[in-house]
């Protein structure tokens, strides 16, 4: 399940027969056999039943992926759209880990690769070049996205830690399934580990999928991504598609007051307090345009 680094020839993500070594094809696998396994724990629900706690594990720790993910592997990881120190830089790709999404290296090498490339044919997960299967969850079941390049994430390839994270990212969600265990038993490790990483697993798949399909477009970007409220509330603010695309390295992606972004609310609190800092806005002339 590590993802070590390897650099591609040329533009495209996708390896041949022969550049494939057997490794990485168990590594391949691995993850997609963990994968499909993580959906099939959550069957266990009729087993265990369902009471507040369980439940209360499964918001709880819904939330805490979700936040890892949007705030931490997308906004901070993929596009530096603020700064912070190397230890909360940690703690960020701690949180992101535990969505069982890979590594922040791995995460944020195919998400700069699908802003480079998006919905052409070299887009790993565009609804519109490929399919929506494809584009939802296809993707992850691919050899096609083992792969990455090294050289678009060198700023983030310096740091030692990330490197050991990214290799062994498989450590902070079974962190995270001992402590639901120890919380609330078999029923705690069940809604919440295996059903609450689901619901964030495809949460997430949304904004490849839907927000390529369905809503409305306030800019005219090259690709077809569009703004889309549901996927915005279940994905804490990473639904305004469009936005983002428009202006990529802003860390909101709500641009309007009434453009709900619970990762950037959250962003501005760690900056009261300092964890956080040059927090990026689009300009003015970006929000008219």
């Amino acid at each position: 399940m590590s993802t070590a680094i390897i650099s591609r020839k040329g533009s495209s993500l996708a390896p041949s027969r022969k550049q494939l070594a057997p490794p990485w094809r168990v590594a391949s696998l691995l993850s997609s056999v963990v994968f499909l396994l993580i959906h099939v724990g959550c069957l266990a629900v009729f087993l265990t039943g369902v009471n507040a706690l369980m439940l209360t594990l499964c918001g709880a720790c819904y939330l805490v992926q979700m936040v890892g993910i949007t705030a931490g592997f997308h906004r901070y990881f993929s596009h530096r759209s603020y700064k912070t120190s190397r230890v909360f830089q940690f703690v960020l790709a701690w949180l992101g880990c535990s969505a069982a999404q890979r590594g922040p290296l791995w995460w944020a090498a195919q998400h700069r690769h699908h802003h480079r490339t998006s919905d052409t044919a070299e887009d790993l997960h565009s609804p519109v070049s490929r399919s929506l299967w494809q584009s939802h969850i296809g993707w992850v079941l691919s050899r096609e996205s083992d792969r990455i390049d090294e050289q678009t994430i060198k700023d983030l390839g310096r740091y030692p830690e990330l490197r050991w994270l990214d290799r062994y990212h498989w450590v902070p969600p079974l962190m995270l399934a001992g402590l639901c265990f120890l919380a609330g038993g078999w029923g705690g490790l069940v809604w919440g580990f295996f059903v609450s990483n689901v619901l964030s697993h495809h949460a997430t798949f949304m904004v490849n999928s839907v927000c390529h399909i369905w809503g409305w477009r306030r800019y005219a970007t090259a690709d077809a991504s569009r703004n889309n409220l549901l996927v915005a509330l279940l994905t804490l603010g990473e639904g305004w598609h469009n936005n983002h695309h428009h202006y990529q390295s802003s860390a909101n992606q709500g641009f309007r007051w009434w453009q709900i972004d619970v990762s950037y609310y959250l962003i501005r609190l760690l900056a009261c307090v300092g964890l956080v800092w040059g927090v990026r806005k689009p300009p003015r002339a970006k929000l008219l345009a």
